[in-house]
C-alpha cells in the first residue's frame, strides 16, 4: 500500500455502500442477460438473433441517435438540478415510444431510437445533477453521453473490459473535445476527435441496442411487448448512470485514485471467459 493510499480518508459507511452498489451494477451481467432473466429465456436466444443485413442498418441508426444525443448534450442540458431524478416518469415515456414502435416493427426504429436516446439522455442528466454534477460545463454534459458506452460489457481479445478501462479511453476523447471547444468556441462535428468519441460510443451502445431489437424478435419477449422491453432498456441505463455518477461524486470527495483502488478491491476478478 502506497503512502498516498495510507493517508487517504476513510470512506463513510453510506458512501461505501453506494460504492459497492455501483461496482455490483457496472461489473454485473449485461443487458441481454437482464432481459433474459425478465422474460425467462436463455441468454443465447437473445444474442445473435438479428440477421447481418439488419445489423448493418442498425449501426447507422445508432450512430444517428448518438449524434443527436451529442447535439442535445452540447446545446440544451442547462436546467437547474431537480430534487430527485424522475426515473419512473422517464421509463414510462420510453415505454410509450417502445409501444408505438412495436406496432410498426423494425421500420419504426429509425424514428423511435433517437427519441428514446434523447429521453434517456434527459434522465441521465437529472441523475448527474442529483449527484452534484455541474451541467453548465461541457465536461459534465459529455459525461452524460458517455453513459451510453458503459451500459454494455464489451469484450476485446476475449477479455472482459471493466468500467474503468472503458472510461479511461472514452474520457480521453471527451476531454479532447472539451479542450477543442474551449479553443475554438464551438464543436465541429466533423473533427476527428468528435468522430472518435461517437464511434467508440456507437460500438458499445450498439451492442445493447442490438440486444433490445433482438429481444423484440423473440416469440416470448415479443409477447411481452416493445413497451416493456423499452422500460427495461431505460431502467438499465438509468442504473448505469446512477452508478457512474455515484463514482464521480465519490472521486470528488475522496480522490480519484482512492476510489479507483477501492473499486478494484470490490470488483470480481476478470477472466478469459466471456459471460
Amino acid at each position: 500500500m502506497s503512502d498516498q493510499t495510507a493517508l487517504a480518508p476513510s470512506i463513510a459507511s453510506a458512501d461505501h455502500a453506494a460504492l459497492k452498489n455501483a461496482v455490483r451494477y457496472l461489473e454485473g451481467r449485461n443487458f441481454a442477460a437482464r432481459l433474459a432473466d425478465y422474460a425467462g429465456v436463455p441468454v443465447n436466444r437473445v444474442l445473435g438473433v438479428l440477421p447481418k443485413a439488419v445489423n448493418k442498418q442498425l449501426s447507422g441508426m445508432v450512430r444517428s441517435a448518438v449524434m443527436k444525443g451529442l447535439e442535445v448534450a452540447v446545446d440544451t442540458l442547462d436546467d437547474k438540478p431537480p430534487r430527485s431524478p424522475a426515473m419512473g416518469f422517464s421509463s414510462f415515456l420510453a415505454g410509450v415510444t417502445g409501444g408505438v414502435s412495436g406496432l410498426f416493427g423494425f421500420g419504426a426504429l429509425a424514428f423511435e431510437l433517437p427519441l428514446t436516446t434523447t429521453l434517456m439522455l434527459r434522465a441521465i442528466a437529472e441523475i448527474a445533477q442529483h449527484q452534484g454534477e455541474d451541467l453548465s460545463t461541457l465536461e459534465a454534459r459529455l459525461a452524460c453521453l458517455e453513459v451510453f458506452a458503459y451500459g454494455a460489457k464489451r469484450t476485446d481479445e476475449n477479455l472482459d473490459v471493466g468500467y474503468y478501462a472503458a472510461r479511461a479511453l472514452i474520457s480521453k476523447y471527451s476531454h479532447d473535445i472539451a479542450a477543442l471547444a474551449l479553443e475554438r468556441g464551438a464543436i465541429d462535428a466533423s473533427a476527428p476527435v468528435v468522430a472518435s468519441l461517437v464511434s467508440e460510443i456507437v460500438s458499445r451502445f450498439g451492442l445493447v441496442v442490438s440486444d433490445k431489437v433482438a429481444a423484440g424478435a423473440l416469440p416470448i419477449l415479443g409477447a411481452v411487448g416493445g413497451a416493456t422491453v423499452n422500460i427495461v432498456f431505460m431502467d438499465h441505463f438509468q442504473r448505469v448512470a446512477h452508478a457512474h455518477f455515484t463514482l464521480r461524486r465519490l472521486e470528488r470527495t475522496y480522490g480519484s485514485a482512492h476510489i479507483k483502488e477501492r473499486y478494484a478491491e470490490l470488483a470480481p476478478p476478470k477472466s478469459n471467459a466471456v459471460s
